[in-house]
């Protein structure tokens, strides 16, 4: 065998190796692309899912919150039309007491008698509507004198006589102290209870309103 023959079998191996290496180089660089590829296919595939679940439970809690804000308002409308059911009973329960001049009458005296009690001054004017004025103006020297002597208890001309449904209003001389037992008056310090009487018993079976203003 000659040198030329040699030399083409070395270059032939040396080929053969290197082809060989190539490959497995090649087999490996593909085998990595391929696990990037699939890991970066399952990453996506995990972020539109966690996307997706995301746009879902947004979408989901947004329905909530517009069926509880339609349900809030259902509510309110429902508390809203049953308060003013109440104070329409009451107006009429109210009515219906001032037509008891039996009753109406010593009321009235009984609440400008407390009245004067609690109001620390010594001249104090009376106020009611013009109706109720004429009531008290008729009775009104037994009313005072059940008034301690330190009081000075005027009931107001017709031209101060209130715009109400019924009761009294009483006020210091000064008008910086005053007792409120108008029919609103009381209507408006009882609406939280009758408020929240509601609230509690939504829907109610009935309201137990006869005692309000009578008692």
């Amino acid at each position: 065998m000659n040198q030329v023959e040699e030399l083409e079998r070395a270059i032939l191996a040396r080929a053969e190796q290197l082809a060989s290496e190539y490959r497995e180089r090649a087999n490996r660089s593909r085998d990595t692309i391929l696990r990037d590829a699939a890991e970066k296919l399952r990453l996506r595939e995990a972020r539109e899912e966690s996307i997706a679940k995301s746009l879902g439970e947004r979408t989901f809690r947004q329905r909530v919150q517009a069926s509880e804000l339609k349900m809030q308002t259902q509510l309110d409308r429902v508390r809203w039309n049953l308060v003013q059911g109440v104070e329409r009973r009451l107006a009429e329960r109210m009515r219906a007491f001032m037509e008891d001049e039996q009753a109406y009458g010593p009321w009235l005296e009984r609440l400008i008698v407390n009245a004067a009690g609690l109001i620390e001054a010594d001249e104090l004017v009376v106020n009611a509507n013009a109706h109720d004025q004429h009531q008290l103006y008729t009775r009104w020297d037994l009313i005072t004198k059940e008034i301690h002597d330190s009081k000075h208890v005027r009931l107001a001309g017709k031209d101060g006589a209130l715009d109400t449904l019924g009761g009294i209003l009483v006020l210091s001389a000064d008008g910086r102290i005053r007792v409120d037992h108008t029919f609103e008056g009381r209507l408006d310090r009882l609406r939280p209870k009758i408020q929240q009487v509601i609230l509690e018993r939504l829907l109610p079976g009935g309201f137990d309103t006869g005692s309000l203003f009578t008692g």
